[in-house]
């Protein structure tokens, strides 16, 4: 199953309850938040962003899925450069509950093969804090 698919407008209502019900659990990998970014208001604003950013090339932003198709995360691949280095960044996180069922494995599998044929980039780079097992097995 493809685990991706491009964030949209209509994603607010269930990432900024994603986003409420993960806040202590996301906290030591994500910056200091608004008490704003936690509202459906929030995420429109945060998705519009991301979707200026990919309506530019700058960016790739996908929600993560289950097998029923339900949001349960983010992944994006952000930072593009173009010309000879070819490269992005790229993030992601699953909700809590949904940790350890090859969700987030899935969906790096997916968009690497996007950004490595769709968008044909040399390299993504991605990174962990130290204590960020999970994280590191996943990639």
């Amino acid at each position: 199953m493809n685990r991706l698919r491009l964030i949209a407008p209509a994603d607010s209502v269930v990432l900024s309850e994603l986003q409420v019900q993960n806040r202590t659990y996301l906290s030591p990998w994500e910056p200091t938040r608004s008490k704003e970014f936690f509202t459906d208001a929030g995420q429109r604003a945060d998705i519009g962003a991301a979707l200026e950013r990919h309506d530019r090339g700058d960016a790739a932003p996908f929600v993560i899925l289950d097998d029923d198709g339900a949001v349960v995360g983010r992944l994006t691949l952000s930072g593009i450069v173009r010309g000879p280095f070819q490269s992005c960044a790229m993030g992601y996180w699953v909700a809590q509950e949904r940790t350890g069922r090859g969700l987030a494995t899935d969906a790096v599998a997916t968009a690497l093969t996007y950004a490595f044929t769709t968008l044909g980039l040399h390299r993504v780079q991605a990174e962990t804090l130290l204590d960020n097992k999970p994280s590191q097995r996943v990639l």
